[in-house]
Parts: C-alpha cells; sequence; structure tokens
C-alpha cells in the first residue's frame, strides 16, 4: 500500500521540465538582480577590485556577460547549457577576487560567508548538465 501511494505520488511529481524551468528561473533570475545593479550603477567597484589583483580594468565589463547576458539566456532557455558555463565561471572569478579569504568563515548571521556565491555556482552547473527542457523560447533543441 505504501509503495503504491509513493508511486502515484512521485508519477504525479514527475515534472522534470518544470523543474528545469524553475530551476532556471531561479538561478538566472536571481542572478540578474546582481548584474543588473552593476549594469544600472557602473561596473567601478570591479574595475578597483581587478586592479587592487594587478589585473587590467577592462575586465570588469565582463560581469555583465556573465551577470546580465548569460542569466537572460538561461531564463529563456537559449543557449542554456554554454550560458550556465559562462554564468559558473562568473562565479569562480568572483570567488577568487572577494572569497578566498571568507570561504571557512561564517558572516555575522551564522551563515557560510560565500553561501550565495557557492548557490550560484552550483546552481549554474546543474542548469548546465540538465539544460533547458521542453519550457524554452528555443525550438530547435540544439539551440536549449
Amino acid at each position: 500500500m505504501v509503495n503504491k501511494l509513493l508511486n502515484a505520488v512521485n508519477g504525479a511529481l514527475a515534472k522534470d521540465d518544470l523543474g528545469k524551468l524553475i530551476l532556471r528561473l531561479a538561478v538566472g533570475g536571481l542572478m540578474l538582480f546582481h548584474g543588473l545593479h552593476k549594469l544600472f550603477d557602473g561596473v567601478g567597484p570591479i574595475k578597483g577590485m581587478l586592479v587592487s589583483h594587478g589585473l587590467p580594468e577592462f575586465i570588469a565589463y565582463g560581469v555583465l556577460i556573465g551577470e546580465v547576458v548569460a542569466p537572460c539566456l538561461v531564463i529563456l532557455g537559449v543557449l542554456t547549457r554554454p550560458a550556465a558555463l559562462v554564468l559558473a565561471f562568473t562565479m569562480v572569478v568572483a570567488w577568487l577576487l572577494v572569497g578566498t579569504d571568507k570561504t571557512f568563515m561564517l558572516d555575522k548571521t551564522g551563515t557560510w560567508a560565500i553561501e550565495s556565491l557557492v548557490y550560484f555556482f552550483l546552481g549554474a552547473i546543474a542548469v548546465m548538465f540538465s539544460g533547458a527542457g521542453r519550457y524554452s523560447l528555443a525550438e530547435n533543441s540544439a539551440w536549449r
């Protein structure tokens, strides 16, 4: 009886494409807020961080690709896997610039200091491996 109930629940909730859409909306949508902030307010602080690490400041504009363009593509389900890879790479760069010293620390509220970086990195990796699913603006599966 329990197996029958579990099979019924599992069958009713087996909506892989819907799950992929929700994951894409969560990862891409929440990252887009970070990118829009930089798009509207500028990448000046990012330039400063790059220069302090001995890197050229023009690289700061790459954050707009990783935090605006890539999330939009992930949300839309267009070039989803490459866009998710770019988003994951952006999180690695962010960790290298601002998070390495916080990797084994908690913030003032007791959460992991790099929690959001890790969330976006792992979410992007999950999207990269799972793809866009059926609910995508790309009709051709090669573009999903």
